[in-house]
């Protein structure tokens, strides 16, 4: 079985900072995706530049196989000392996850890592140790399907403390909201913004810590392919539909030229939906075939939108996922369903567009692709582009 790893994360600064002492990074290497969620000491500008050096001396050193006694005694020796706590270095949660589904974490001071299996709090193997007189949490075990893994700062179980709770939200607590609030269909980025949020809410929105949670995600591979705008050659048209309709997964249309060549190629008909469920979006429209038929600029538009608010971190807003629109249903597909992404993209001009009262051209559809091409890659969905 070879598994996709999925990763995301929120980081909500501290009240009054401009900068979060919390880093998280990732990096896939060689089948094996390595995530860091480090907590520099303190916060602001300080704690950040410890936690920035942290996470990427980490992150770097573990995805080429080195150990973690090289990786502490390389950040002793490269950190600062703190002159009043006389540490050299910030807290840090380490997990690799390779796709074969063996997965190993190192804790360090940190919250302990939530691990979700079937929906509960799954009680994972821990082997004490002790490296440079520091305690060290291992966990080597095999992963399974949709098994998360959810890494927080404590500024999560700390959440609300003399503020909404005298003891603030406690582990215990934080183990409770994610298993009544599991849903197999979320993404990590998703399972990541709802705790944040319930977090920032216990804050009554004026954090009290930097708040960091990021999330690791065991799924199969999903395929989303999408059509947008007739080649430029129209000879090109039906070689350039059978490969998109060749493409395994799920299948969107976009734009009422390339629905009526598909349509055409297909022998069927498009029916549009006649709920204008949001004025500004078009509707949505069916087709026999293919999973969704879209209006095309206007639509993509706004899901572009939406994918700039998904991969800004600091964003807890997930009202999105319940919208019924075009839109909305696109970027359900595309940034929480998918983990590989193809776009078919036309050169063609639409006649429609050159009308000077409508400014809607080319080089915005080729621009609105490159932007969603690049969020998506920001939340490690594999993208593809053909232009023709």
């Amino acid at each position: 079985m070879s598994y996709f790893i999925e990763s995301g994360y929120v980081s909500l600064n501290k009240y009054g900072e401009e900068l979060c002492g919390d880093r998280v990074e990732s990096i896939y290497h060689d089948g094996t995706m390595t995530l860091v969620l480090a907590d520099g000491l303190g916060s602001g500008v300080k704690a950040n530049i410890l936690s920035t050096l942290t996470s990427k001396i980490i992150g770097t050193m573990m995805a080429s196989g080195m150990s973690i006694e090289d990786c502490v005694d390389t950040i002793i020796a490269t950190l600062p000392v703190c002159a009043v706590r006389q540490v050299a270095y910030s807290t840090f949660t380490i997990l690799q996850i390779n796709q074969n589904g063996d997965a190993y974490m190192v804790q360090f001071d940190n919250p302990l890592c939530v691990m979700i299996r079937d929906g509960k709090a799954y009680d994972y193997p821990v082997e004490v140790n002790i490296v440079d007189g520091k305690q060290i949490f291992e966990t080597r075990m095999k992963v399974e399907l949709d098994d998360s893994f959810v890494m927080f700062s404590d500024g999560v179980p700390h959440a609300g403390i003399g503020i909404t709770m005298s003891l603030g939200w406690q582990q215990e607590n934080v183990r409770r909201f994610l298993e009544e609030n599991y849903d197999r269909n979320d993404s990590a980025t998703t399972t990541a913004a709802k705790l944040a949020d319930a977090a920032k809410a216990l804050y009554m929105e004026r954090m009290g810590d930097d708040t960091t949670v990021a999330v690791m995600r065991v799924r199969n591979r999903s395929v989303v392919s999408i059509m947008l705008g007739p080649p430029s050659d129209p000879a090109d048209d039906v070689p350039v539909i059978e490969r998109f309709l060749a493409q395994e997964g799920k299948k969107i249309v976009s734009g009422g030229t390339t629905s009526k060549i598909v349509s055409r190629y297909l022998g069927t008909s498009v029916t549009t939906c006649i709920d204008y469920i949001d004025p500004k979006i078009p509707p949505a429209g069916f087709m026999k075939g293919v999973d969704l038929v879209t209006e095309g600029v206007l639509t993509l538009g706004r899901v572009m939108e939406i994918s700039q608010e998904i991969v800004n971190s600091s964003n807890t807003d997930t009202g999105w996922l319940k919208g019924r629109d075009a839109a909305s249903q696109i970027a359900r597909l595309l940034f929480e369903e998918a983990t590989d992404v193809n776009f078919f993209v036309g050169r063609a001009m639409n006649p429609a567009h050159q009308n000077p009262n409508l400014p809607l051209d080319l080089s915005i559809k080729l621009k609105i692709v490159e932007i969603l091409s690049k969020n998506l890659e920001t939340l490690g969905k594999r993208v593809k582009v053909e232009y023709h």
